[in-house]
Protein backbone atom coordinates (compact mmCIF):
# COMPACT_ATOMS: atom_id res chain seq x y z
CA UNK A 1 0.00 0.00 0.00
CA UNK A 2 1.56 3.45 -0.98
CA UNK A 3 1.93 5.69 1.62
CA UNK A 4 -1.28 8.16 -0.07
CA UNK A 5 -3.26 5.26 -0.40
CA UNK A 6 -2.46 4.37 3.47
CA UNK A 7 -3.32 8.00 4.80
CA UNK A 8 -6.48 8.27 2.61
CA UNK A 9 -7.50 4.62 4.35
CA UNK A 10 -6.25 6.30 7.44
CA UNK A 11 -8.45 9.58 6.69
CA UNK A 12 -11.58 7.34 5.89
CA UNK A 13 -11.35 5.16 9.46
CA UNK A 14 -11.11 9.35 11.21
CA UNK A 15 -14.15 10.29 9.40
CA UNK A 16 -16.18 7.42 9.76
CA UNK A 17 -14.97 7.92 13.83
CA UNK A 18 -17.16 11.10 13.45
CA UNK A 19 -20.17 9.87 11.53
CA UNK A 20 -23.24 11.39 13.24
CA UNK A 21 -21.17 14.02 14.73
CA UNK A 22 -23.03 17.60 14.43
CA UNK A 23 -20.77 19.95 11.93
CA UNK A 24 -17.96 17.67 12.20
CA UNK A 25 -15.55 19.05 9.99
CA UNK A 26 -13.08 20.85 12.71
CA UNK A 27 -12.82 17.79 14.92
CA UNK A 28 -12.03 15.79 11.42
CA UNK A 29 -9.29 18.15 10.58
CA UNK A 30 -8.16 17.76 13.95
CA UNK A 31 -8.13 14.49 13.95
CA UNK A 32 -5.92 14.16 10.69
CA UNK A 33 -3.42 16.28 11.40
CA UNK A 34 -2.72 14.76 14.57
CA UNK A 35 -2.78 11.22 12.75
CA UNK A 36 -0.89 12.48 9.78
CA UNK A 37 1.38 15.47 11.07
CA UNK A 38 -0.47 17.76 8.35
CA UNK A 39 -4.19 18.00 5.92
CA UNK A 40 -2.22 16.45 2.84
CA UNK A 41 -3.77 17.45 -0.26
CA UNK A 42 -4.81 13.99 -1.00
CA UNK A 43 -6.99 13.90 1.99
CA UNK A 44 -9.39 16.98 0.53
CA UNK A 45 -11.69 14.60 -1.87
CA UNK A 46 -11.58 12.08 0.90
CA UNK A 47 -12.70 13.97 3.53
CA UNK A 48 -15.56 16.43 0.83
CA UNK A 49 -17.08 12.98 0.36
CA UNK A 50 -17.20 11.41 3.54
CA UNK A 51 -18.30 14.52 5.28
CA UNK A 52 -20.96 15.36 2.46
CA UNK A 53 -19.45 18.67 1.51
CA UNK A 54 -17.76 20.10 -1.39
CA UNK A 55 -13.53 20.14 -2.13
CA UNK A 56 -13.58 24.30 -1.90
CA UNK A 57 -15.41 24.21 1.70
CA UNK A 58 -12.87 21.57 2.79
CA UNK A 59 -9.88 23.15 1.33
CA UNK A 60 -11.50 26.62 2.51
CA UNK A 61 -11.74 25.68 6.13
CA UNK A 62 -7.87 24.12 5.68
CA UNK A 63 -6.79 27.22 4.45
CA UNK A 64 -8.72 30.05 6.33
CA UNK A 65 -7.31 28.26 9.49
CA UNK A 66 -3.58 28.60 10.71
CA UNK A 67 -3.06 25.73 12.58
CA UNK A 68 -4.02 23.45 9.70
CA UNK A 69 -0.74 22.03 7.71
CA UNK A 70 -0.71 20.84 4.20
CA UNK A 71 2.87 19.88 4.78
CA UNK A 72 4.81 18.46 7.56
CA UNK A 73 6.13 20.51 9.98
CA UNK A 74 9.60 20.18 10.94
CA UNK A 75 10.90 18.28 14.61
CA UNK A 76 10.28 21.71 16.49
CA UNK A 77 7.66 24.93 15.46
CA UNK A 78 8.72 28.03 16.73
CA UNK A 79 5.34 30.61 17.03
CA UNK A 80 6.20 33.75 17.32
CA UNK A 81 3.82 36.39 18.55
CA UNK A 82 2.73 39.38 16.27
CA UNK A 83 -0.18 40.70 17.96
CA UNK A 84 0.03 44.13 19.20
CA UNK A 85 1.15 44.21 22.54
CA UNK A 86 4.11 41.73 21.47
CA UNK A 87 5.02 44.42 18.77
CA UNK A 88 4.36 47.08 21.18
CA UNK A 89 7.16 45.23 23.79
CA UNK A 90 9.78 44.78 20.89
CA UNK A 91 8.53 42.02 19.29
CA UNK A 92 9.00 43.44 15.45
CA UNK A 93 12.83 43.17 16.47
CA UNK A 94 12.64 39.55 18.02
CA UNK A 95 11.05 38.89 14.99
CA UNK A 96 14.13 40.05 12.38
CA UNK A 97 15.92 38.36 15.06
CA UNK A 98 14.53 34.66 15.21
CA UNK A 99 14.43 35.14 10.90
CA UNK A 100 18.06 35.72 10.63
CA UNK A 101 19.06 32.94 12.96
CA UNK A 102 17.57 30.39 12.00
CA UNK A 103 17.49 31.14 8.05
CA UNK A 104 13.76 31.30 7.24
CA UNK A 105 11.09 33.59 6.77
CA UNK A 106 7.52 32.84 7.88
CA UNK A 107 5.83 29.14 6.96
CA UNK A 108 9.03 28.12 6.12
CA UNK A 109 10.87 24.46 7.74
CA UNK A 110 14.85 24.61 7.38
CA UNK A 111 16.55 22.36 5.36
CA UNK A 112 17.42 20.13 7.48
CA UNK A 113 13.64 19.20 8.52
CA UNK A 114 15.00 21.18 11.98
CA UNK A 115 12.33 23.98 12.69
CA UNK A 116 9.69 25.50 11.47
CA UNK A 117 8.56 29.17 12.04
CA UNK A 118 5.24 30.67 12.41
CA UNK A 119 3.28 33.49 13.29
CA UNK A 120 1.02 33.57 15.46
CA UNK A 121 -1.82 36.61 16.41
CA UNK A 122 -1.77 36.40 19.75
CA UNK A 123 -0.92 33.73 22.35
CA UNK A 124 -2.60 34.85 25.49
CA UNK A 125 0.24 35.64 26.99
CA UNK A 126 -0.52 39.58 26.43
CA UNK A 127 0.46 40.63 29.98
CA UNK A 128 4.05 39.39 29.25
CA UNK A 129 4.76 40.53 26.40
CA UNK A 130 6.67 39.71 23.68
CA UNK A 131 5.84 36.03 23.72
CA UNK A 132 6.92 32.86 21.46
CA UNK A 133 5.62 29.03 21.88
CA UNK A 134 8.11 25.81 21.27
CA UNK A 135 6.63 22.98 20.63
CA UNK A 136 3.50 23.88 22.77
CA UNK A 137 5.15 25.56 25.39
CA UNK A 138 4.82 28.87 26.00
CA UNK A 139 7.44 31.80 26.60
CA UNK A 140 6.57 34.96 27.93
CA UNK A 141 8.93 38.04 28.29
CA UNK A 142 11.13 37.15 25.61
CA UNK A 143 14.72 39.28 25.04
CA UNK A 144 17.58 38.27 23.59
CA UNK A 145 18.92 35.58 25.71
CA UNK A 146 15.78 34.12 26.10
CA UNK A 147 15.73 33.95 22.38
CA UNK A 148 18.88 32.77 22.16
CA UNK A 149 18.19 29.90 24.76
CA UNK A 150 15.01 29.01 23.03
CA UNK A 151 16.69 29.01 19.37
CA UNK A 152 19.62 26.97 20.71
CA UNK A 153 17.03 24.40 22.07
CA UNK A 154 15.47 23.67 18.45
CA UNK A 155 18.86 23.41 17.17
CA UNK A 156 20.13 20.22 19.48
Amino acid sequence: MSDESAASARVSEIVAAHQGMEGPLLPVLHAVQAALGHVPQAAVPVLAEGLGLTRAEVRGVVSFYHDFREVPAGRHVVRLCRAEACQAMGGADLAQQVKARLGLDWHQTSADGAVTLEPVFCLGLCACAPAAQLDGRLVGRLDEAKLAALLDEVRR
